[in-house]
């Protein structure tokens, strides 16, 4: 990870860890602050027909890997808007499952310095397409891993349980 720019050390928040800024702010855990988020677990079949890889993506802002995910949006279905979400930040199409296939919680750090926690409603896609030109192109590296690796590369546990299971349970199943 890249130490801070001079500018961000100045930012109120900025210099402590997620977890230490929220136990400064407990009530923002227990007045229901929770915000939602929807996730999109892209998976492709590997060609020698040995099981599966998944995608992982790093974040923008701190580069840490993660899944392709983001706000409700206006006018779509949660699985919709994960599968848009898997478009802008991966450039990868796909059928997604209407119904989630679990979620995790985390601390996103917001624009202003604050922080909120989330749960992220995680949907799966099988990935048909792969663009090389896609909205979030340059501001991130993609890379295809066995859920194992995956798992080992994220941060949040509960998202680590999920690719790990993913794999384990069969549920790599067609989207109808």
């Amino acid at each position: 990870m890249k130490p801070p720019k001079k500018s961000e050390k100045s930012k109120p928040g900025k210099s402590k860890p997620l977890l230490r800024q929220l136990a400064g702010v407990p009530d923002k855990l227990f007045a229901g602050a929770f915000r939602q988020q929807y996730g999109a677990l892209c998976f492709r079949r590997r060609s020698d027909g040995t099981g599966i890889e998944i995608l992982v993506i790093t974040s923008r802002d701190s580069g840490r890997w993660v899944i392709p995910k983001g706000w409700p949006m206006k006018g779509k279905k949660p699985y919709e808007a994960a599968a848009i979400e898997a478009w802008e930040e991966a450039g990868v199409r796909g059928t997604a499952k209407k119904k989630p296939v679990g979620s995790y919680t985390y601390l996103k750090e917001l624009d202003n310095g604050d922080v909120a926690p989330c749960v992220v409603d995680v949907f799966q896609v099988e990935v048909d397409a792969v663009k090389a030109q896609f909205k979030e192109r340059g501001q991130r590296i993609l890379e295809w891993v066995s859920p194992d690796e995956a798992a080992r590369r994220v941060r949040e546990v509960e998202l680590k349980s999920l690719l790990v299971e993913f794999q384990l349970r069969g549920s790599v199943k067609r989207a109808p």
